[in-house]
C-alpha cells in the first residue's frame, strides 16, 4: 500500500487527523514512535534547522526534496510535504509534485503566494492573481492524474491580503479543479474558521502556530468546527530548542548531569544500532559456497 493510499484511508476515517510538524529524520521517527498516524513537513522548521534562516523562500527545491526524501525514508507513516509555490510557473509545479511523489510524500501542499513566499504567520505576504493560483493547482492535479502517486493540498493566503471571501472563493475553486485537501491559512478568529468549514466542502486543514494569528485550539474544538486535519508545525521544534538551550547553558556553567535526557542506549536504539548489529552479524558469518 502506498503512502498516498494510507493517507486517503485516514481522510475517509472518522475524527480529526492530528499532525506533528517534522523537519528531519529524527523528528519524524519520534513522531511515529509516539503513535501519530501521519506527519507534516514544516517548511519553516526545515529552513530553520537546515539553514538557520527565515522561511521566506530561501530554501531551494533540491534542498527541500532531499530533506523530504530523508524524512519519508525513515518511517512507514504517510507524510505531507511543503511544496511552497512550486518554485516557479505551472510547469515547475508539475516537476515539484513529481519530485515530492518520488521522494515518498503522501501529499504535497502548493500555495498561492507571490514568490518569494513567507511563513503564513508573518507580515508582508502577497498573493498571485486568481488565474495563476488556479493554474498552479491545475498543474499539481494534472501531475497526480498523469501518474504521480500523491495527494494535492491547495493553500491560500488570501485572507491576509484580500479578505475571507476571496480566500473562501479560491478554496472552492481549488476543490473544483481537483485538490484533495484545502488549507485556508491564518483565519483570525473562530467565526472565520466556522465560515471556511461551512462554505468549502471536502477535507480542510487547520494550522496551529503558537502565538500565531489563528486561535490556538484543542483537537476537540477543531473537530467540532469542521476541520479534518490539524497540524502543529513548530511544536516539537520550539520544545526541542528550549531543551537544548537549557542543556547547553548547564554545560557551559559546569553543571554536568545525566538528568532530563534520554539515555545513550535509547539514542542508539532510536537510530537503529540493534538492526545494524543484526545485519553485520548476518553478513560477517556468511560463508562462500
Amino acid at each position: 500500500m502506498s503512502n498516498a493510499t494510507r493517507l486517503r484511508i485516514l481522510l475517509e476515517s472518522p475524527g480529526l487527523i492530528q499532525l506533528p510538524g517534522v523537519f528531519d529524520a529524527m523528528s519524524v521517527k519520534l513522531a511515529e514512535r509516539t503513535g501519530f498516524k501521519a506527519a507534516f513537513i514544516s517548511g519553516f522548521a526545515v529552513t530553520a534547522t537546515r539553514l538557520c534562516m527565515p522561511d521566506t523562500g530561501l530554501i531551494s527545491y533540491s534542498e527541500m526534496v532531499e530533506q523530504t526524501r530523508n524524512i519519508c525514508d525513515s518511517v512507514s507513516i504517510p507524510v505531507i510535504g511543503d511544496g511552497d509555490t512550486g518554485w516557479g510557473n505551472p510547469i515547475n509545479v508539475k516537476r515539484t509534485v513529481e519530485g515530492f511523489a518520488n521522494a515518498g510524500c503522501a501529499c504535497i501542499m502548493i500555495e498561492d503566494q507571490l514568490a518569494p513566499k513567507r511563513c503564513g504567520h508573518t507580515r508582508g505576504k502577497q498573493i498571485v492573481e486568481r488565474n495563476e493560483a488556479f493554474a498552479r493547482i491545475q498543474a499539481a492535479v494534472d501531475s497526480r492524474e498523469e501518474g504521480a502517486d500523491i495527494l494535492v493540498m491547495a493553500r491560500t493566503d488570501a485572507n491576509a491580503t484580500d479578505g475571507l471571501d476571496e480566500a473562501i472563493d479560491r478554496c472552492r475553486e481549488f476543490r473544483r479543479i481537483g485538490a484533495d485537501i484545502t488549507f485556508l491559512e491564518a483565519p483570525l478568529n473562530k467565526d472565520e474558521m466556522f465560515r471556511y468549514c461551512d462554505k468549502v466542502e471536502g477535507p480542510k486543514m487547520a494550522n496551529m502556530v503558537e502565538q500565531g494569528d489563528t486561535p490556538y485550539l484543542s483537537p476537540e474544538e477543531l473537530n467540532k468546527i469542521g476541520y479534518k486535519i490539524a497540524v502543529w508545525p513548530v511544536a516539537s521544534l520550539l520544545a526541542g530548542i528550549k531543551a537544548m538551550q537549557v542543556a547547553l547553558s548547564n554545560l557551559y556553567n559546569g553543571e554536568v548531569t545525566e538528568k532530563d535526557k534520554i539515555t545513550f542506549s535509547e539514542l542508539r536504539d532510536l537510530v537503529g544500532f540493534p538492526n545494524y548489529y543484526e545485519m553485520e552479524k548476518k553478513y560477517s558469518s556468511a560463508k562462500p559456497q
